[in-house]
Formats: structure tokens, sequence, C-alpha cells
């Protein structure tokens, strides 16, 4: 069975930094794109990045470019999204999923179930 368990989510002040994981199981993981996305409440899923396999490449949306970064631990089957400098909008659900931008943003099935980060004073 194929799963993705995200964790690290937590209620941070504004300014606050987080490291997201993403534990992989049931799938060959060294030979997937992994991606990040997330969803604001009352918004459509929003892509944050996405890194190749091996970790050599690394692609991360305009607007967190500075503030995110991807990487990833072949060797525990694991994603992290390191987040920085967080402000009240970064506040929504962050979900690992399989395959590179253009696959997980069209299949949520590939997503797991993610992790919530809130950013508030």
């Amino acid at each position: 069975e194929v799963q993705l368990v995200e964790s690290g989510g937590d209620m941070v002040q504004p300014g606050g930094s987080l490291r997201l994981s993403c534990t992989a199981s049931g799938f060959a993981f060294t030979t997937w794109d992994m991606t990040w996305v997330r969803q604001a409440p009352g918004k459509g899923p929003e892509w944050v990045g996405s890194i190749n396999i091996h970790g050599r490449t690394t692609y991360i949306a305009k607007s967190f470019e500075g503030r995110f970064t991807i990487s990833r631990d072949d060797a525990k089957n694991t994603l992290y999204l390191q987040l920085s400098n967080l402000g009240p909008e970064d506040t929504a659900l962050y979900y690992c999923a399989r395959g590179g931008r253009a696959i997980a943003m069209r299949r949520d099935d590939y997503w797991g179930r993610g992790t919530q980060v809130t950013v508030s004073s």
C-alpha cells in the first residue's frame, strides 16, 4: 500500500520557521520526483515546489523563493520542506505528493493526508 505521511506542522508566530517531513512507503521512492502542495482555507491547491529523483534539481514557486527549501533523503525515504520567515498567509494544510508538478497537481490521490501549519501571533 502506498503511503505518504506528513509531519512537522505546528502553530508558529510570524517570522518563525518549521521543517515539514514526509515519510514514504509502499513504492520505490527513489525513482519518483516529489512535490509539496498546500491548500489554504477556502482556496484551491497551490503548488509549492518539486524535487527530482536523487535531489539534484529543485523547483520552488517564485512566491516562495528565498523562504522555502525542498530536500530529500533517499536513504530514509523522506521528503522535507523547510519553511522560514513565515507569515499568516502561509497558514495552510501542506501535502506531499508523488510525481513532479504536472502529475501532482492533477492527481490528488497521489497526495498524503497533510500536515497543518498555522501562523498566528
